[in-house]
C-alpha cells in the first residue's frame, strides 16, 4: 500500500481521482482539479453554505479592489517590506528580532518582530497601515491602554509584522480562487503584483541567523520565530496554484516562486522540535509544498513532489521527525497524545487536514492506512466535561471539540461508504448543530473543498455501539484520570492529571471539579504567554492548581514535564461501563520531587439519594524525613467571596501577610491577593458563593477536617485563563478566583486532609445535612468520614485506609483492604462498596477475597442483592428471616448461567456464604418465600 501511495504522488498528477498524465503539469491541484470545477460550480449554487463562503469572499474583496483601482500601489504598499533598505540578511537575538542588514536588488520581507505573541501594541488595519514604512525607528503603534501612538521596536510589536502580510496574502490567496471560480481577470490582476512582490523579496532574503546561538537558531522559520507558524506559505502556495494558467499566459516567471518553496520547506525540514507536536504542523506546511510543486526530475536540486513527500512521511532528520514514526508516539491502546488538551485536539486537526490532502491526490482512503489518527478523533470525547467543553489541565483552556475533526471523517466516510461510521459521526454532528454549539459553514478554501454538502442521517438505522465517553478513563502517557458520575444536571465529572508530557505544568496531584453545568474548581490555564512572568511565576507553578504544596516551594520543571502519578486503584476500570452506578474513585500516589514528600490523592465521586452528587477527597501528603515540615492544601472556585463558618456561625478572619516569597514560599504565593487567616482546629465549612448585584447564591459547599497544627487561609487568587463563558457563568469568567487555603504544620498523611465537596444545586436545596470526620483509634491512617443527608437518616461512611494491605478492626468493622462505603438507612443498608479488600465484615455481611483483592459492590433491597465483582470471592450476606431463602442468580452478560442456594455459614449462624470462582458484572441474590420454590 505504501509503494502504491507513492508511486502515485510521486511520479504522477491524479486527475479526476483516474486519468494520469504523468509529463503535463497541470494546476490546480492541491484542492481540486479544472476537471472537477462544473460539478464544483453546481454545487456552489445548490448549497447555501458554499454560496454564502464566496459571496463573502466577494464582498470582503470588493472594497480592496476598488482602493487598487484607484491606486495601484495600495495594497503592495503594505506588506511589511525592507523597502528602502533592501536588507537580505536578518539577526536575531534568541526569541527577538535583533536588526537586519546587506543589500538586495529588490525590497526584500521583512521578518518577525519576536517569539513572544503578547504585546501592549495594537496590530493595526490594513486601512491604517503605512504605506512602504521602512523606518529606523521601528513601528508606529497604537498603545492598547493609552491610544497613544509610538515608535517601538518590532521585538516590542508581538506578531504584527507577520499577521499583517498574512492580512494582505489572505486577501491575495482569495483573489486567486475568485480568478479561478469566476474568470474575471480583474481579480488576477490584484493579486499578481502582490504575490510577486512578496515571492521576490522573500527569493532575496536569507533564513535568519540567531547571535546568541541559542536554541532559536534551530526553531526559525523564513518569515516567523518559529516553523510551525508559516501560515502564509499556505496562503502563497494556494495562489499559486490558482493561478499558475495566468503566470503562464502571461509568460510570468514561476521559478522564483518554486525556489521559494523549495527554500521553505529545506528551512522547515532542517528546523523545528523533533519530539512534540510541531511534526505534524511542519508536515502539513510541508505536505503543501510537495503537492503544488512536480516531480524532482524537473529541478536541477532535485527537490520536487517525491523529495518533500518523503521528508514528510517517511524520512526524519535531527529537527523534523516523519509523520509514520511520530505516530508511534501516540498511546496505541486508548488513542491520546502526550500533551494537554487544546495541543493534542489541535494535532488531531493537524493530522486530518493532512490526510485529507494526501487523499485528495491518492484516492486510496489515506484514513485506513493511519487508524491511530481516527482513533485519536474518537478518544476526544474522554477530554469532555458533561457540558461538552475540554478539561483544562497544563496549557489548556475549556473549548468545544473542533467539528472539522468530524467534519473530515464524514468526509472521509462518504467517500469510502462507510455508512455505519458515517452514520455516528454525522449524527454527532447534526446533535452539535441542534444544540447550537456549531454552525455549518466554511470558514476557509480547505473546508470548501473538503466538506461535504449536506449530512444527511438515516434516522431509522441511527443506532450506535461506538461509546465516545465512558465513567473512567485513564491515560498514563499524560497522567490524566477522568471520572463521571449522574446525568443530565446532576451529572459531575472530576479530572485528575500530574505533569506528564508537553504543555504541562508544575501541579503534583491536581483536580478539576465539574457539577450543576460550570467548572466549579477549575484549572488555571496559561499565562499571558510563555515568556511572560505571569506565566512562569504563577500560572505553571503549584499554587495555581488544586493541589498540595510541600514547605511552601514544590517546584519542578513545566512545559516538558515526567513526574506521572501511579495510578494504585480506581473504579471503574478505565474505558469500562460498570452495572453499580452510585461510586466512582481514584486512588493516585506521587512523589513531590522538589521536597522529596510522597503524597498519595482520593478522590471519589458518589451518587446521593437524591440523585444529587459529591465528592470526597482525602489528600496525604509527608516528607520522607521527619522533622519540621508545611503541607498548604490549595483549592480555587468560582465565586466572588468566601466565607468559613462553624456550626452556620461565620468565622472571623484577620488580614495577613503570611504566604508570599517574603518568607520563602514560590513567588507564585505572590500573587495572592486579599489573603486572610484564622486559626481553627475544629470542622468548618467553606461557602463559595457568588453576587453580580442583583442575584446572589451558593454555588459550593466544602466540607473541611479540623486538626491541630492547622491555620486555614482565604485569598483571591488571579483569574482563571481555562474558563469560558461555556463553563463559568459570564459575569465570573474575567474575575478573580476565592482560594481556599488549609496548611497543615505537620505531617498530612496518617492524619490527612479531608474534604467533602458538595456542589449547591441551583435550586438553593443542599443535599447534604452533615459531614463527620474521624479517625481509628486502632489503626492511625484510617480516615472515616460520614456524611448524613437532608433526610437526616440516610448516611454514607466511608473507611479509607492509605493500603490494600491496612487492617482496621474497631466498633463491630473488621477492614483488611483499602476502602469501604456503606449507605444506611435507619441502620438498613442500601449499598456496599469495596475496593482493595482482602477481607470485610461488619454487621454479618462479609467478603473474603481468594488471593487478589477485590473490588465488589453490593446494592440491597428487601427482595434482591445485585453483585459485581472483579476477582473471586466467597461473600456472606445476613440470614434471610424465617421462612424465606436465598438463591443466587449467576450471569454471563444478560444470560444466566448458574443457579444455587445459599450455604450456611460455620463460622457465623447469622449468615449464608456464596462463591464466585471469578468476576462478574452481574450475579443477584433473590429473596424469597421457601414455599414459592419450584
Amino acid at each position: 500500500m505504501k509503494n502504491k501511495r507513492f508511486y502515485l504522488l510521486l511520479l504522477v498528477t491524479i486527475i479526476s481521482g483516474s486519468t494520469v498524465l504523468a509529463q503535463e503539469t497541470i494546476h490546480p491541484r492541491i484542492y481540486i482539479t479544472d476537471q472537477k470545477k462544473a460539478s464544483f460550480l453546481e454545487s456552489i449554487e445548490a448549497v447555501e453554505w458554499k454560496k454564502e463562503l464566496i459571496e463573502e469572499k466577494k464582498e470582503r474583496l470588493q472594497k480592496y479592489i476598488q482602493l487598487w483601482q484607484k491606486n495601484p500601489e495600495w495594497l503592495v504598499s503594505r506588506l511589511q517590506m525592507n523597502w528602502k533598505t533592501k536588507h537580505d540578511k536578518v539577526f536575531l537575538k534568541e526569541g527577538d528580532f535583533s536588526h537586519s542588514e546587506g543589500s538586495a536588488p529588490v525590497p526584500t520581507v521583512r521578518f518577525s518582530g519576536t517569539r513572544d505573541w503578547a504585546t501592549e501594541y495594537k496590530t493595526p488595519s490594513l486601512e491604517t497601515v503605512e504605506p512602504y514604512l521602512d523606518d529606523p525607528r521601528g513601528l508606529y503603534l497604537e498603545h492598547k491602554k493609552t491610544g497613544k501612538k509610538e515608535w517601538v521596536h518590532p521585538k516590542e510589536a508581538g506578531h504584527t509584522i507577520e499577521g499583517i502580510n498574512r492580512k494582505v496574502m489572505a486577501l491575495v490567496e482569495d483573489a486567486a480562487f475568485l480568478y479561478w471560480v469566476t474568470g474575471d481577470k480583474v481579480y488576477a490582476d490584484f493579486a499578481t503584483p502582490v504575490y510577486m512582490t512578496y515571492v521576490e523579496g522573500m527569493y532575496h532574503r536569507n533564513a535568519p541567523i540567531d547571535l546568541s546561538n541559542s536554541n532559536q537558531q534551530y526553531i526559525s522559520g523564513l518569515a516567523t520565530f518559529e516553523v510551525i507558524h508559516e501560515k502564509v506559505l499556505v496562503n502563497l502556495v494556494t495562489t499559486y496554484d490558482f493561478l499558475y494558467d495566468h503566470f503562464k499566459d502571461n509568460k510570468l516567471d514561476i521559478s522564483q516562486s518554486e525556489a521559494v518553496f523549495q527554500k521553505w520547506g529545506d528551512q522547515i525540514i532542517k528546523n523545528g522540535i523533533p519530539n512534540n507536536n510541531w511534526n505534524f504542523f511542519q508536515a502539513r506546511f510541508l505536505t503543501y509544498v510537495a503537492l503544488v510543486l512536480e516531480p524532482n526530475k524537473n529541478y536541477k536540486n532535485g527537490k520536487g513532489r517525491e523529495y518533500f513527500l518523503d521528508h514528510t512521511f517517511n524520512t526524519s532528520t535531527d529537527r523534523q521527525t516523519s509523520l509514520k514514526e511520530s505516530l508511534l508516539v501516540y498511546d496505541q491502546a486508548n488513542g491520546i497524545w502526550p500533551e494537554s488538551a487544546s495541543y493534542s485536539v489541535h494535532v488531531i486537526t493537524t493530522l486530518l487536514n493532512i490526510i485529507t490532502l494526501l487523499d485528495n491526490a491518492t484516492n486510496i482512503n489515506e484514513l485506513s492506512n493511519f487508524p491511530v489518527v481516527e482513533k485519536a478523533a474518537l478518544s476526544s470525547f474522554q477530554y469532555l466535561f458533561p457540558s461538552g467543553y475540554t478539561i483544562g489541565f497544563g496549557d489548556s483552556n475549556h473549548k468545544k471539540l473542533p467539528a472539522e475533526n468530524f467534519e473530515l471523517l464524514i468526509t472521509n466516510y462518504n467517500k469510502y461508504s462507510q455508512k455505519d461510521k458515517l452514520q455516528v459521526i454525522s449524527s454527532l454532528l447534526n446533535e452539535m448543530i441542534a444544540d447550537g454549539d456549531y454552525e455549518r459553514k466554511a470558514k476557509d478554501l480547505f473546508q470548501l473543498f473538503f466538506y461535504v454538502d449536506s449530512l444527511d442521517v438515516d434516522k431509522a438505522n441511527n443506532e450506535s455501539e461506538i461509546q465516545l465517553t465512558t465513567p473512567t478513563f485513564y491515560a498514563p502517557n499524560v497522567s490524566w484520570f477522568n471520572q463521571r458520575l449522574g446525568s443530565g444536571e446532576n451529572a459531575m465529572m472530576v479530572a485528575t492529571t500530574g505533569s506528564y508530557g508537553n504543555h504541562t505544568h508544575a501541579n503534583g496531584v491536581s483536580i478539576e471539579l465539574y457539577a450543576n453545568g460550570y467548572v466549579l474548581g477549575p484549572d488555571m490555564g496559561k499565562g499571558s504567554s510563555y515568556w511572560h512572568d505571569d506565566h512562569r511565576q504563577y500560572y505553571s507553578r503549584m499554587p495555581a492548581h488544586n493541589t498540595v504544596v510541600v514547605d511552601g516551594i514544590s517546584d519542578y520543571e513545566a512545559m516538558r514535564s515526567y513526574h506521572a502519578f501511579s495510578l494504585e486503584n480506581s473504579f471503574p476500570l478505565s474505558g469500562e461501563s460498570s452495572t453499580f452506578e452510585k461510586v466512582t474513585f481514584s486512588n493516585v500516589s506521587f512523589l513531590e520531587p522538589k521536597t522529596k514528600a510522597k503524597q498519595q490523592r482520593f478522590t471519589s465521586t458518589i451518587l446521593g439519594p437524591s440523585g444529587q452528587g459529591y465528592v470526597l477527597d482525602i489528600f496525604r501528603s509527608k516528607k520522607q524525613n521527619e522533622g519540621v515540615q508545611r503541607h498548604d492544601y490549595f483549592y480555587h472556585n468560582l465565586g466572588t467571596e468566601l466565607t468559613l463558618e462553624i456550626n452556620q456561625n461565620t468565622l472571623a478572619l484577620e488580614s495577613t501577610n503570611d504566604l508570599g516569597s517574603h518568607q520563602g514560599d514560590l513567588t507564585a504565593y505572590d500573587y495572592l491577593k486579599e489573603k486572610k487567616k484564622v486559626e481553627t482546629t475544629k470542622d468548618f465549612t467553606a461557602n463559595f458563593n457568588f453576587n453580580n448585584g442583583e442575584t446572589s447564591a451558593n454555588l459550593m459547599e466544602v466540607w473541611v477536617k479540623g486538626s491541630a497544627d492547622q491555620s486555614v487561609y482565604t485569598a483571591m487568587a488571579p483569574k482563571s485563563k481555562a474558563i469560558t463563558s461555556g463553563t463559568a457563568p459570564n459575569f465570573l469568567v474575567d474575575k478573580p478566583l476565592p482560594t481556599l487555603i488549609v496548611q497543615r504544620n505537620a505531617e498530612a498523611w496518617k492524619n490527612p486532609f479531608a474534604m467533602v465537596y458538595n456542589p449547591t444545586p441551583k435550586d438553593g436545596s443542599n443535599p447534604i445535612f452533615n459531614v463527620q470526620f474521624s479517625k481509628s483509634e486502632q489503626n492511625a491512617s484510617t480516615q472515616f468520614v460520614e456524611v448524613t443527608f437532608a433526610d437526616g437518616v440516610t448516611k454514607d461512611r466511608f473507611a479509607v485506609n492509605d493500603s490494600d494491605g491496612a487492617i482496621l478492626q474497631e466498633d463491630g468493622l473488621y477492614q483488611n483492604g483499602f476502602l469501604s462505603i456503606v449507605r444506611n438507612k435507619k441502620n438498613n443498608p442500601s449499598f456496599i462498596f469495596l475496593s482493595g479488600m482482602y477481607k470485610f465484615e461488619q454487621d454479618n455481611w462479609g467478603v473474603l477475597a481468594s488471593g487478589e483483592p477485590v473490588t465488589v459492590s453490593f446494592e440491597i433491597t428487601k427482595e434482591e442483592i445485585t453483585i459485581q465483582n472483579n476477582n473471586p470471592i466467597v461473600f456472606n450476606i445476613p440470614q434471610p428471616e424465617v421462612g424465606k431463602e436465598a438463591i443466587l442468580f449467576v450471569y454471563e452478560g444478560e444470560k444466566l448461567i448458574d443457579t444455587r442456594k445459599g450455604l450456611k455459614s460455620w463460622t457465623n449462624d447469622k449468615q449464608l456464604e456464596f462463591r464466585l470462582s471469578k468476576g462478574y458484572t452481574k450475579a443477584i441474590v433473590k429473596i424469597r418465600d421457601i414455599k414459592n420454590e419450584e
